[in-house]
């Protein structure tokens, strides 16, 4: 019966990583700890942190997918996960070291590039406030 299976989608910012019609269970990863759906659960928004989500398929068979931060939805039957970056089809073990190794690499990039962007912001209000004295 449908009604005992969701429908999970992990959205990517450029595209759909994944689309399952036919789920069993979910499990993901939040601040607060780790937390499971079942096709029955109650509606909810989650904020989702780095990290592994969990999901059996209607053969039985467990899939993994490591997601960088980002939202969960569940909506009725409908499960949307948006995340800036996911990896999948390989073994959790290397899953883990991936997620380690590429989203924490990805997170000291931006902290330099917010950091340019903040010395470059300054640099132009000095010169404008300068440029208004004159």
């Amino acid at each position: 019966m449908i009604d005992d299976f969701m429908h999970v989608k992990v959205l990517l910012p450029f595209r759909v990583f994944i689309d399952i019609p036919k789920v069993r269970r979910v499990v993901f990863e939040t601040s607060d700890g780790a937390y499971g759906f079942l096709p029955h659960r109650l509606d909810c928004v989650a904020a989702l942190v780095p990290g592994i989500i969990t999901y059996e398929t209607e053969n039985n068979a467990v899939h993994y997918v490591a997601v960088d931060e980002g939202v969960l939805i569940k909506a009725g039957s409908e499960v949307s996960v948006s995340v800036r970056n996911a990896i999948g089809g390989i073994d959790l073990g290397k899953l883990r070291e991936l997620v380690e190794k590429e989203f924490m690499a990805q997170d000291e990039k931006e902290r330099t590039t917010r950091s340019a962007m903040k010395k470059l912001e300054s640099g132009f209000i000095y010169r404008l406030e300068k440029f208004h004295q004159e």
